[in-house]
């Protein structure tokens, strides 16, 4: 699902609400979490699990072109981990 058919459903599902209101909404919803996780933090949302900020190590990379071997540096990637309620839900 894209952010554009989430708020086509959302706005389905709250017709009072206008669209451009609801795209605002989601789009309020994804910063947040996002400046969140910039931040370092961690955010939960209950019955669907949570995000949060994990580092990789620096490690040795291949280059698949050329075979040389290259420093990969350390990079922070964002991490999910699905709550129980979804999980139990996707495996019905």
């Amino acid at each position: 699902m894209t952010k554009s058919e989430l708020v086509g459903r959302m706005s389905a599902k709250y017709p009072d609400l206008h669209a451009q209101d609801m795209e605002r909404l989601v789009n309020t919803i994804f910063d947040e979490i996002t400046d969140a996780l910039a931040e370092g933090g961690r955010v939960e949302l209950r019955g669907l699990g949570s995000f949060s900020v994990r580092e990789r190590a620096a490690r040795q990379g291949r280059n698949p072109r050329t075979g040389d071997t290259v420093l990969v540096p350390s990079k922070k990637v964002p991490f999910f981990k699905c709550g129980k309620e979804l999980r139990q839900r996707v495996n019905k």
